[in-house]
Formats: structure tokens, sequence, C-alpha cells
């Protein structure tokens, strides 16, 4: 009689277990890392609650993939609202939560200076007020998506998390206080509140006012007879790029921990712009020859002799970081996380996704975040 009441219970416990899966709240969920992150958490068979502010166009794009799905639940919300983010929070009772939300263009930071602040910063902190104050603040565990442009004029390099931050935008400082106020708040409440240091992470799904979506797509153009000149700023920044696809597995792992922490993501390498427009005509069967310095310089095709690459001082920063390059030991030690895609693959998987979204007539449906 014991032994089958104690087989009943085991059902019973399993059968909750099985139908109860883990909740996680993404904030942010329409951008790029949004998408993938709420892609992979369902894969890990979790409940996902994506958060997107109501817009008068559709930003769905990027998840169109998802919405069938029936553990993947839309809701409108904005964190610039407080009232909203402890009302989603209460309702839904998240196990995770995940702050991917953010006016997330370093450029456009510094015509928006205030509305930065306001969504990438204080947005953080609401959040986390939320928590506090939800009743259940030691149980949900939070992510905050902080940035490598926080170190900004960095005095060495590589960077990890005991380097020096020197920010050099709007957006790097506001990326800078939601760090610390997510760090404040653990260790002043003991919540499990953590920041992923991600450098700089792209894919097909990158907003096309970012430079690697604008090379790639130009690039795609170019080689379909659509345009014929790719313009850009500063040719020689150099930036550690990953693939984003890689980088929201290091988030979910940051969570899973015994304890909260912060961590640095990146791939440990650094390319210039001019690196990545070369690699990127390289997919088409175009190669390069560089003439000229400065905002003089231009890129030929070095078989026709055409200019296809130019130099436009609209695209220059106000202040701008020279090299990011991110050490990710600690990552790979503790989350057991290491960057599986090359920057090759990165530039070819992004090269022939456009030429792709260009020749299906997909290319204009995107959103431009």
């Amino acid at each position: 009689m014991k032994q089958k009441r104690s087989l009943l219970l085991f059902l019973i416990v399993s059968t909750c277990l099985i139908a109860s899966p883990k909740k996680a709240i993404i904030f942010g969920v329409t951008g790029q890392d949004g998408s993938y992150l709420a892609e992979f958490l369902l894969e890990q068979n979790y409940e996902v609650h994506g958060i997107r502010r109501r817009t008068s166009s559709s930003n769905m794009q990027r998840l169109s993939h998802l919405t069938k799905n029936e553990r993947f639940f839309i809701h409108h919300g904005d964190v610039s609202d407080i009232s909203n983010i402890a009302f989603l929070i209460k309702e839904i009772n998240p196990d995770e939560i995940y702050n991917l939300a953010a006016q997330s263009n370093v450029q456009v930071s510094f015509d928006t200076a205030e509305y930065t602040a306001n969504i990438n910063a204080l947005g953080t902190l609401r959040i986390l007020e939320a928590i506090l104050k939800s009743g259940n603040a030691k149980a949900i565990r939070f992510y905050q998506a902080s940035s490598s442009e926080m170190f900004g004029k960095a005095q060495e390099g590589p960077q990890s998390e005991q380097s020096h931050f020197h920010p050099r935008s709007p957006y790097g400082v506001a990326k800078l206080y939601a760090h610390w106020i997510t760090k404040n708040y653990r260790e002043s409440y003991n919540m499990f509140a953590c920041s992923g240091i991600l450098f700089n992470h792209e894919s097909p799904l990158r907003g096309k006012n970012f430079v690697t979506r604008k090379i790639t797509r130009a690039v795609a153009k170019i080689h379909l007879g659509e345009d014929k000149i790719l313009s850009l700023g500063n040719m020689d920044v150099r930036r550690d790029w990953g693939y984003a696809k890689d980088y929201v597995k290091a988030m979910w792992l940051t969570l899973q921990q015994d304890a909260p922490d912060d961590y640095v993501i990146a791939t440990g390498e650094s390319h210039s712009v001019r690196e990545f427009v070369e690699q990127a005509f390289q997919e088409v069967g175009i190669s390069i020859q560089w003439e000229g310095t400065g905002v003089d310089e231009v890129g030929r095709n070095a078989t026709t002799g055409k200019i296809i690459v130019a130099i436009d001082p609209k695209y220059f920063r106000p202040a701008e970081i020279a090299t990011t390059h991110g050490d990710a030991a600690k990552a790979k030690r503790v989350l057991c996380w290491k960057n599986t895609t090359s920057f090759k693959e990165l530039v070819a998987i992004m090269v022939h996704a456009d030429i792709q979204n260009i020749q299906n007539k997909t290319d204009k449906k995107e959103v431009i975040q």
C-alpha cells in the first residue's frame, strides 16, 4: 500500500513538473537578441513571455516563426512605465527576467541622449524596483544586457570584468548606469541580479542601421546589380565581433549558476571595419583594392577598377572608440561558454542571408532597429 502511494505521489509530482515549465520574461523581445533568446528558451522547454512596445507599425518580423508556439506569449509593455512593468511581473510570476530593451544604436544616442538614458538606464532601474517590490524578489533571477561600450576609451586590452570603464557615448554612459544599478541591487538586497558585458554581436537579424548589416546589404545589392557603391565612416575602428545566436546562450547560462555574477562575453579577436568590408566582398568573389587616406580613401573592385567603397564624413561619431577586444576567460571557466562561430563564418552567414532576402524580396519588410 505504501509503495502504491509513493508511486502515485511520484507520478503526480512528475506530471506537475512536465506541465509547469520555467517562465521567462524578455523585455526587448522584438530585437535581434530577443528573437534569438526567445527561440533558445523555447528549445529549453520554457514558457516565454515577450514584452514589446505598442507602435504604429508592426515590429514582429523577427518573431513570426515563433508566434504559433503555444508556449510563446506577447504582451504590450514599456520599460518607461514602472506600473506596467510591475503589473506584468506580478501577472506572469516569472522565474527569470531578461532585460534586452534598449535604444541600441550608439550613433543615434548622440541625437537622443535623454531618451537613451530614460530607456537604457532608468528602464533597468524600474525593472529592478518592480522585482524588489513584487513579493517574490528572492525567487526571480534577473539578467541585464550590459555592453562593451562601457569600456569606451579603455586604457588596457583585452577588457575583462576587472577593466576600468570610460564610456564615450550617451549609450555607453546609460549602459554603465544600468550595469552598476544591477550590481547595487544584488549587493544591497541579495537579489539574483547579473550582467553580461557583451561585445559586438551580429547576425542576419541585426538592424539595417548598424554598420555590419549596412555592409552586408550593400555587398549583396552590388553583387546583384541593385546598387553601385557602399558609403562608410571610420574604416580603422576595430571591434570584437561575434555571432548573436552564440551569445544568447551565455545569457541563459548566466542565470543557471549557483550565485549571481557578471561576465564578459566576447570572441577575443578584434577586426577593423575595413577587414569586415574585405571579407564581405570576398564572399561574392570581389577583391578590394584600397587607394588614398582619410576621407579620400576609396575601395576599387580589383578586377573592374570601379570605385565601390567610399568614405562619407557624416558617418563619423563625435567621439569614437578605436578598438574593442574582450577577454571572456571567466565565462569560459565558470559558464563553460565559448564562441563557436568564426569571424569569417559570421560575415558569410550575413552576406548570404542578405542576398537571399533581396532575391526573395523580403528585404524591404525588415524592421530598422
